[in-house]
């Protein structure tokens, strides 16, 4: 019951839920203007045909929708985003859980590894792709040079359909290690001790170690990196811009790079289709996350 010097109770409830509002009023605001009206803005975009200089002129609908779909060019896109996630996402996290593996022997100096293998962290998708167009030159490039020394001809890494989304995501995976490298030791390290020293009593070692306690153990952390992976490189737009532009004959265009063809590169302003490309990339984003916490999460929590 309360008493004459203390406030009614829904004057109070109706206190304390302006002041979580005067909290939570500034990140509202930041996520309406920056989350909120982009994304409704798209949706407009796309329902809509505009002029040359980009500006909405007329109500269009599902139709940009139903060109991408019919659009052979569209379909090919899709194909190679498909691609260049498998080939960024497996080898990526895989490569990390390796180096991993064989940084936790009891070899000397795996501190310094552990800091060599970190590095790539610490460079930006801009100075990293241009070490790598360094590399992949094809006159004077470290790898032709090799392959030179090898008696081999020269390889169009970047110039040549064949090899040029190869050689994109080659450098992904390696711009991607150090930060997969730093999450599975981290999880690594979150491994009580006493379990290990547990298998290696019952005579665990080596690969057998790993297969049976430290892989089970670091799901969590696969699965982080799986996701996480995956959305980057649907994501992935600098390292394709700086080292292929989307060719040679689209053979990189991502479904990132072909929205930024259609809605800025070479005095283009199609944002309606350039919209319409954002929504199914963002579908797309949301379709695999759904799959891989319907499917993967399931298996890390019944591991």
């Amino acid at each position: 019951m309360p008493t004459a010097s203390s406030p009614p109770e829904p004057r109070r409830r109706l206190g304390e839920h302006g002041l979580a509002w005067a909290f939570l009023l500034p990140s509202v605001v930041v996520f309406a203007l920056f989350i909120l009206y982009p994304l409704g803005r798209t949706f407009y975009l796309s329902a809509h045909a505009n002029d040359l200089f980009g500006a909405p002129s007329r109500y269009v609908g599902m139709k940009h929708y139903t060109d991408l779909l019919s659009s052979a060019d569209f379909r090919h896109t899709l194909v190679t985003t498909a691609l260049f996630v498998l080939f960024t996402v497996v080898p990526g996290v895989l490569g990390a859980l390796l180096l991993v593996l064989l940084m936790e022997s009891r070899i000397r100096g795996v501190r310094l590894l552990r800091s060599a293998f970190a590095l790539p962290f610490a460079f930006s998708v801009a100075s990293a792709s241009v070490v790598f167009s360094v590399f992949y030159n094809p006159a004077s490039g470290v790898l032709n040079g090799l392959l030179s020394n090898l008696g081999l001809g020269p390889v169009g890494w970047l110039t040549d359909s064949k090899w040029a989304l190869l050689s994109v995501a080659v450098s992904t995976i390696w711009m991607n290690l150090g930060y997969n490298v730093l999450v599975l030791s981290a999880g690594i390290g979150s491994i009580p001790g006493e379990i290990t020293e547990a298998a290696r009593l019952d005579g665990a070692s080596g690969l057998r170690l790993a297969r049976s306690i430290t892989v089970p153990m670091l799901g969590p952390s696969l699965f982080f990196l799986v996701v996480i992976s995956t959305v980057n490189a649907l994501q992935s737009f600098g390292q394709i811009h700086i080292l292929t532009r989307g060719g040679p004959d689209g053979s990189t265009r991502t479904l990132v790079y072909s929205v930024y063809e259609k809605a800025f590169a070479y005095g283009s302003s199609d944002f309606g289709t350039a919209s319409a490309q954002a929504v199914v990339l963002m579908v797309v984003v949301l379709a695999c996350t759904a799959v891989q916490f319907g499917v993967l999460e399931r298996k890390v929590h019944y591991a």
